[in-house]
């Protein structure tokens, strides 16, 4: 957020903790302006106000007398202005406005005090002692410390094994979204927090058509059971790993075991090369994951063969368990 002044004035006080990297909290008094003329601006609104009672504690007199005055000499019915209503509703205007008036010096005046609108850091400091601000002016930028927010660019494809907490218009979901672990180095050590997905931003990247995940970790300012860990501090780089979906009843086999989009070398019972075709259900760089194609207990070929045909005789020379 950034912090803004609502008056003008010479800042002639700012706490300790108002500095870049400072911490405060929820309501902390944090800068104050010159109060001088905003206090002249209330005696001087309470002084008005005192004269506006005064004319309308008259007006009310008069408007008695007029309507007594009247129900002895005068015939028929009396005109408004005789009977002072327009003067009585004149002076209740202007006690109404005079007040008002005090409201808003009174409120000026509060305004002198600049605080914390939530418990947070200050991420820069633009106004010191003896420097004059005006209305409007930033003085600071700040940030709260409740919790720390990642954002984690997702492929189309990567979404397909993320549960993501969607929203949709009328609605939100309460739903935790999947746990995140996040890591880094910091003088020369790993460190480790723990968060969730909270939400997906409302757009995809229009170049890179990623969509982003945000993730929340609470208290990152927090020391943790390990004393030594860092802060999770604003502008730190972090590797996150995002728990998946669960599925089962799949096969996990080596990278090098795929031949061409989707097929692998299967060895039957009279040690015979098959091609078969088989769903995929997700690659990386060392792994994939078979979904359907594959039956328990099949041996899968991983050697680099140069030339192969379908019933190609082969010898079996490792058949160690595969996932």
């Amino acid at each position: 957020s950034q912090l803004i002044s609502e008056v003008s004035g010479r800042v002639m006080w700012v706490s300790p903790s108002f500095a870049p990297g400072g911490f405060f909290e929820n309501g902390t008094k944090l800068l104050e302006v010159d109060p001088y003329d905003y206090e002249r601006g209330v005696i001087q609104a309470e002084a008005d106000l005192a004269r506006t009672k005064l004319r309308l504690a008259e007006e009310e007199a008069e408007a008695v007398v007029a309507l007594k005055e009247w129900s002895q000499l005068g015939n028929g019915s009396a005109n408004a202005l005789t009977l002072r209503e327009p003067q009585l509703a004149d002076a209740k205007a202007a006690v109404a406005a005079a007040e008002s008036n005090l409201e808003t010096s009174r409120r000026n005046l509060e305004r002198t005090e600049i605080r914390a609108p939530y418990s947070g850091r200050v991420r820069q400091k633009q106004a010191d002692v003896g420097q004059f601000v005006t209305t409007g002016s930033v003085v600071a930028s700040i940030y709260s410390v409740d919790y720390a927010e990642i954002r984690l660019p997702l492929t189309s494809d990567d979404l397909a094994y993320v549960d993501l907490p969607l929203d949709y218009r009328g609605s939100r979901g309460n739903r935790e979204g999947p746990l995140v672990t996040l890591k880094t180095k910091f003088a020369g050590e790993e460190h480790v927090w723990t968060g969730r997905i909270t939400r997906t931003e409302g757009e995809i990247d229009p170049k890179s058509r990623m969509v982003h995940a945000v993730a929340q970790v609470r208290n990152p300012y927090a020391r943790g059971n390990n004393a030594g860990r860092p802060p999770l501090a604003v502008g730190m780089y972090v590797e996150a790993e995002i728990a998946g979906k669960t599925v089962s009843d799949v096969a996990i086999l080596p990278r090098l075991a795929l031949r061409g989009d989707n097929q692998i070398l299967v060895v039957d019972s009279e040690n015979r090369i098959r091609f078969r075709t088989v769903t995929l259900l997700r690659k990386t760089d060392t792994t994939i994951i078979v979904d359907t194609g594959l039956t328990e207990n099949e041996i899968i070929c991983l050697s680099l063969l140069e030339a192969v045909s379908d019933g190609m005789r082969v010898r079996a020379t490792d058949t160690g368990d595969i996932s």
